[in-house]
């Protein structure tokens, strides 16, 4: 890997990480003093991705805007690293009339037809449409790839085994990715799932099947780029898992009571960690660290404001862009 590459895998990770802290910020302005979740410029649930910065970028650094991704309900990180428009982005979350979707959407319910990007709350569900999308792709001989990120929870259910079948029946070109942040809201892995990887599932279909330790951003770039080079070249689907973490609640307004580990995670933060990485490697000094975080500040900033500009949706409009 080049020095280019890692820097470029660093530059992501820490943008979608300045996102997150900007979003952060801006859900919970309005919030107090007693938390309320349909309270202020964004209300509802609100799931963020800090920690989970190097699957995302791991795997998209070898996707191209034709290239189509489905993610879940904690979509953010992988929305940033396909390049989805940061503005319209944010737009739709503040439910404002500038976003993807004209502020009906929300977080969890992100289309980018320029980048070929969607996002669902219902656990599971981006695999059956990656599945459709790679079985058109094979149709057209275009050597375009689909790729689907989930939890590992939702590697128990059925929309997932029954994608990886197909998939592996019919030969299609896609890479299904499982972040594995131990935790499917409340419930961990172990009391949950049966084996301790879900990427020993990849064996029952005749799939490649790869997990990936320690948060490694540098390890997913490297197994993702086998997948894709797979998937283009007719070759069918690969199974990744990455044992990642949620360094956050599964939603703002979590209070994690639920979690023994809690004291560990912030050590478990891969953004430091990568950056020190570099920074030892000679790649990275602390001057060139702070102008891509300046840079990354400056974006996330000017994104807020688009939204915060943007108008909210007419009344009359309710049934527009939506199905009724």
């Amino acid at each position: 890997m080049d020095d280019k590459t890692r820097l470029d895998l660093y530059r992501v990770m820490v943008l979608s990480r300045t996102y997150e802290e900007a979003i952060l910020r801006e859900y919970h302005a309005d919030k107090k003093p007693a938390f309320d979740i349909g309270a202020g410029l964004v209300p509802g649930e609100m799931h963020l991705s800090a920690g989970q910065e190097p699957v995302a970028a791991g795997v998209c650094a070898h996707l191209h805007t034709d290239d189509a991704v489905t993610a879940s309900h904690r979509p953010h990180h992988i929305a940033i690293a396909h390049g989805v428009d940061l503005d319209k982005m944010t737009a739709e979350i503040f439910g404002r009339e500038g976003g993807l979707g004209h502020g009906r959407g929300g977080h969890m319910h992100l289309f980018d037809p320029a980048t070929h990007f969607s996002c669902s709350g219902i656990i599971a569900e981006g695999l059956p449409p990656a599945l459709g999308q790679a079985f058109a792709f094979k149709r057209a001989g275009s050597g375009r790839v689909a790729v689907a990120f989930t939890g590992e929870g939702a590697a128990n259910q059925g929309a997932f085994h029954e994608s990886l079948n197909l998939a592996a029946l019919w030969k299609l070109p896609v890479v299904f990715v499982v972040e594995d942040n131990e935790w499917a809201i409340s419930v961990p892995r172990g009391a949950s799932t049966a084996i301790a990887s879900n990427a020993d599932r990849a064996a029952s279909y005749g799939i490649p099947g790869q997990r990936i330790d320690d948060n490694d951003v540098e390890a997913v770039y490297t197994a993702a780029g086998d997948a894709v080079v797979r998937a283009r070249a007719g070759d069918g689907p690969s199974l990744i898992e990455v044992d990642t973490v949620r360094l956050w609640g599964h939603f703002e307004g979590d209070p994690q009571s639920y979690r023994p580990d809690l004291p560990e995670v912030p050590g478990r933060d891969p953004i430091p960690a990568y950056e020190r990485r570099l920074t030892e490697a000679g790649i990275l000094d602390a001057d060139a660290a702070e102008a891509i975080k300046d840079e990354a500040s400056d974006r996330v900033e000017k994104a807020i404001a688009f939204a915060k500009a943007s108008p909210v949706p007419a009344p009359e409009t309710a049934l527009q862009y939506v199905f009724a």
